[in-house]
């Protein structure tokens, strides 16, 4: 009866610690704005620009990334001589992109457009008053990432547009995201992995690492090099050309 017992109290012990250590996603989401210096300290952040180096598939390149909060981002890269724009504003996103034939300024299809919209945001979407934007997010559990358990949230945008965000539960750094999209009119998933945390003088936290898989059928590795916060951009750099 006695080892019965402790066998009994064993178990419930087990349990209770489970349910302690259990996450909410609303819980995740507030340790992930923690982690990368707070929402107060996010919502002083009127600009980020970072530069860096890229790999594309064994091609050597450069990259240039601007952030207006809320107003734009643009991501421009350099390969061989080859110049890619990709840019999102808060009404519309365009694109200039030889290596799929277009070698003029081209809106962005809707899609495309709606699945990247957030790009704008300092932080990301959940900075932004997702709820309210019709955003539902939802733990499905655990899986893992670069040998990280991490915790999986389903998103699922009001334009019915579905995301996986990976979150380390140590650190709470947002480690791999999942969109839908496509390449050549073709559907795939983009995943975007992200490593090599660092923290500014000012508290923010970012990748400074992020690889990009496009479908299996094309890769980016962005290594970021600099970094500046804050600097005025005039706004007419997101107009489409």
């Amino acid at each position: 009866m006695k080892t019965n017992r402790l066998l009994t109290f064993a178990v419930l012990a087990l349990f209770g610690a489970a349910f302690a250590s259990a996450q909410t996603a609303d819980e995740i989401i507030s340790k992930y704005i923690n982690a990368i210096g707070g929402k107060e300290l996010v919502n002083q952040i009127t600009s980020i620009t970072m530069e860096g180096t890229l790999d594309a598939m064994g091609n050597q390149g450069t990259l240039k990334l601007t952030q207006v909060n809320g107003k734009g981002f643009k991501e421009e890269i350099d390969v061989m001589g080859t110049s890619v724009v990709m840019c999102y504003t808060d009404s519309m996103g365009w694109q200039i992109n030889p290596m799929t034939g277009n070698y003029s300024a081209e809106t962005m299809p809707d899609n495309q457009y709606k699945a990247g919209k957030e790009e704008i945001y300092i932080g990301g979407l959940f900075i932004t008053d997702y709820q309210a934007k019709g955003y539902k997010v939802e733990l499905v559990g655990q899986e893992t990432v670069s040998n990280v358990n991490a915790y999986k949230l389903q998103v699922m945008s009001p334009d019915s547009i579905e995301s996986i965000y990976y979150f380390d539960p140590e650190t709470y750094y947002v480690i791999r995201t999942v969109q839908k999209g496509e390449m050549m009119g073709q559907p795939m998933d983009i995943i975007f992995t992200l490593s090599n945390f660092q923290k500014a003088d000012n508290g923010f936290a970012m990748a400074y690492n992020i690889e990009e898989n496009f479908g299996g059928q094309f890769f980016l590795v962005m290594n970021i090099t600099k970094v500046e916060f804050n600097n005025p951009i005039d706004l007419a750099i997101f107009a489409k050309p």
